[in-house]
């Protein structure tokens, strides 16, 4: 049997890289997608390709039609047909409150997490309609529900939209063969806390989970992996909450 092909947006770090090292495996080829940071990109790929998978990396900005469809068609050439996808890039801006968010900020968050989210999935569905199978997991978050009052409810506002989608695209693509299911993180320790200007956020949030730690990379790409993966054959339409019971 051929292997499977899996494309994971925003692969170069935290949950995407974990992502992509969990699925090789597992017995995935990857086509990494990273926006910047290159040298994450290759070492993770350099990981990846440790355990016998191929993968390649593709600089690509979700939120551009072209990049994305360039993404997919090199995943094709060099890797073969494309049967799973992770949607797993997403920005969020500074913390704070909505009111004193810049109309930047928003528009980039709405065009990475939710626009760019459209753009790979449609071409996913596309590709996975014509070939009769595939899955496709959304990287949702825990702020869907909670809202994120005070940090980002931005971000949360776009988390709760990919909710709305996987229910919706799963009852869409059911008939095709095709799963689209997502994974709801909670807090996890990644660099976008510092990105987001609180480097030590995770600690100090932990003692409102009740598990009083935050995940791991890891634990989160355990999550996808398992709703990619055979065992999941029957789940679609399912948001996944991996939150430490927050």
């Amino acid at each position: 049997m051929s292997r499977p092909v899996t494309v994971v947006t925003g692969g170069s770090r935290g949950i995407g890289a974990a992502t992509c090292v969990r699925l090789a495996t597992e017995g995935h080829d990857l086509a990494l997608g990273y926006v910047s940071d290159e040298v994450a990109a290759e070492r993770t790929a350099k990981a990846v390709r440790a355990t016998g998978a191929r993968c390649i990396t593709v600089r690509v900005d979700v939120s551009v039609e072209a990049e994305v469809e360039r993404l997919f068609d090199t995943a094709v050439e060099q890797l073969g047909t494309v049967t799973g996808l992770v949607n797993n890039a997403a920005v969020t801006g500074p913390l704070g409150r909505l009111a004193d968010t810049s109309t930047e900020v928003l528009r980039r968050v709405v065009d990475v997490n939710l626009l760019g989210l459209l753009l790979c999935s449609r071409r996913a569905a596309r590709d996975m309609t014509a070939a009769g199978s595939g899955a496709i997991v959304n990287v949702s978050s825990g702020a869907a529900t909670l809202g994120s009052p005070g940090e980002y409810v931005h971000y949360a506002a776009t988390k709760a939209a990919v909710d709305a989608l996987t229910v919706g695209l799963s009852k869409e693509l059911g008939p095709d063969g095709v799963r689209v299911n997502a994974v709801a993180p909670g807090l996890t320790r990644t660099d976008m806390h510092a990105t987001m200007g609180d480097p030590d956020r995770p600690a100090k949030m932990a003692p409102n989970v009740p598990l009083r730690r935050a995940a791991e990379p890891a634990e989160i790409a355990a999550a996808i992996a398992w709703l990619l993966s055979p065992d999941a054959s029957y789940v679609t339409g399912t948001v996944l909450r991996a939150a430490g019971g927050r």
